[in-house]
């Protein structure tokens, strides 16, 4: 790639970067994102390359297991200091990417939080990452304001607003148009480093501080990384350390197996741990995708109450509540159906036993997707939960082993399975290489995250031929016959005069060429990014 030096010897900008956002960009801005660069990107990148290590192992057959080494803090009687009193109940959260409406929405909602999302549901444009950074300042600033010509309508912040936490991109995620001594930086850093170099002071006044979601943490490592990174930034910004709050998505089965030991390494500024349950159903799919005796049936099959999915929630809920910080529940995808009342109460109805189980087995709040579901979740655990949370409930008598959290389980591989997966793979790529990652299809809210899950599935039972609930085996050639259909579909849907005004051309081969792939793309986020 090109680039064109704007700044000092040690700062590049993409050659493609045409708007600076100067007042975001500051000089201290840039300063400071060179110091978190020049400290923790190199061990970053020893941090992917020892994921890349472990899959060897798991490849081999070495399955994932509690560490011997860590068993001291597994079983020690340590807790969590502290947490701020405007994060102490979460009953339901919202998540959704950094648009400007979406934040005014979003924190108007009536959830008592707002996950602010630079990572699975935002494409990261250089536009998306930046202009979110500035809409975030104006929403802790309160001046945020949004008007839709379309719509001829205003929106601006209600009196009272949820309290937002910000989910930096992942480890693994580049920030390619920001080059430090010519090495692309971090993702993670970037969305990190703007949003507190800007907002620290801005929240602290308000009493209350950066709060974030931390994603795809695979290793207690990472956490310490993490937990670094926190300590680092508040001593360069000069606040007290512990001042930022994190709370750990665990969405990948490595991290179930280290619980106590994440919590461990952030004690500092940790106050909970979500169950991230369509990553984690990737993360096994990605971790186990070499071994045919561990192939997933349909998504739609793979609810929280199959029991790796059960045990992995129970376990959260016990270590999370031994140690003394939430335990967050999944995620809510559907979207309200306006014109179909009788499949509209059928979804809802979903997302009511969803809830009631997760209350009813001691987590303190949950997650969706719509500002539709806000209330059916809140008055679930209104009635439920009468107090701010349930840290008190402890799961003393839950014993969950290794072979729980790795259990297989039953169901069946259809062809209507594999349709939908290839269906909505190729409808979310299309979406996200415009610049959208966060999209309705199917009456579900879909990220990179639902989109990894499609194109693993495939891919896996590809590799390995699985057998159909028919009889059949999905073979090169009814893989090939299946899709076609499927793209012939795409094509008419959208109307052939108006393919050449989107992204399906390039979505429908980017899908097949993971699908068919010999080795397997860790994710689906970094092949596609050089395409936006």
């Amino acid at each position: 790639m090109e680039e064109a030096l704007i700044t000092s010897t040690q700062l590049q900008f993409a050659k493609e970067v045409e708007h600076y956002y100067p007042e975001l960009l500051t000089d201290g801005a840039l300063e400071f994102l060179i110091a978190l660069h020049q400290k923790f990107n190199r061990s970053r990148l020893q941090l992917l390359e020892e994921r890349a290590k472990r899959q060897v192992q798991f490849d081999l057959g070495e399955f994932p297991n509690f560490l011997p080494e860590t068993e001291q803090t597994r079983t020690a009687n340590w807790r969590v200091k502290h947490i701020p009193d405007d994060l102490r109940d979460r009953r339901v959260e919202i998540t959704g990417p950094v648009d400007r409406k979406m934040v005014i929405n979003a924190l108007n909602s009536g959830a008592k939080t707002f996950m602010a999302d630079f990572e699975d549901s935002n494409a990261p444009t250089w536009h998306n990452c930046m202009q979110g950074q500035q809409n975030l300042i104006d929403a802790n600033n309160r001046s945020i304001s949004y008007f839709d010509s379309k719509k001829g309508k205003s929106y601006e912040l209600n009196d009272e607003v949820a309290v937002l936490l910000v989910r930096p991109r992942g480890l693994h995620l580049n920030e390619r148009h920001i080059l430090i001594n010519g090495e692309v930086t971090s993702g993670s850093l970037v969305d990190f480093g703007l949003y507190v170099y800007h907002n620290s002071g801005i929240l602290r006044r308000r009493g209350s501080a950066p709060y974030f979601y931390l994603p795809k943490l695979e290793h207690y490592l990472e956490a310490r990384w993490w937990n670094d990174v926190f300590t680092f930034a508040e001593e360069y910004i000069g606040i007290p350390v512990g001042t930022y709050k994190a709370t750990v998505l665990i969405e990948t089965i490595t991290a179930s197996f280290q619980l106590d030991e994440i919590i461990y390494e952030l004690k500092n500024h940790i106050v909970g741990l979500n169950c991230g349950r369509w990553d984690y159903i990737f993360s096994y799919i990605k971790k186990f995708r070499n071994h045919s005796a561990y192939i997933l049936p349909d998504r739609d099959q793979v609810t929280m109450t199959v029991p790796f999915m059960d045990a992995y929630s129970r376990l959260v809920i016990q270590r999370c509540h031994k140690r003394g910080i939430h335990a967050m529940g999944g995620m809510a995808a559907q979207i309200p159906i306006n014109n179909d009342p009788v499949a509209n109460e059928k979804a809802l109805e979903k997302v009511r036993l969803d809830k009631e189980r997760e209350v009813k087995n001691g987590h303190d709040g949950t997650w969706v997707a719509h500002p539709g579901l806000v209330k059916i979740a809140k008055d679930i655990f209104d009635k439920y939960m009468p107090k701010a949370n349930q840290l008190e409930k402890l799961r003393e008598d839950d014993h969950i082993s290794a072979t729980d959290l790795i259990a297989i389980p039953d169901g069946t591989i259809t062809e209507k399975g594999i349709r939908k997966n290839i269906s909505v793979g190729i409808l979310y790529l299309e979406s996200w290489l415009r610049g959208n990652g966060c999209v309705a299809i199917n009456n579900l809210m879909e990220d990179a995250a639902t989109a990894e899950i499609s194109r693993t599935q495939v891919w896996q039972w590809l590799k390995f031929n699985a057998r159909l609930d028919d009889g059949r085996k999905l073979t090169n050639e009814l893989y090939q016959s299946i899709f076609d259909e499927e793209v012939v579909k795409i094509r008419h849907l959208v109307g052939e005069g108006n393919l050449h005004n989107t992204k399906f051309e390039e979505a429908i081969a980017l899908f097949d060429k993971l699908v068919k792939a010999n080795e397997f793309e860790e994710f689906l986020t970094i092949k596609a990014y050089n395409e936006i």
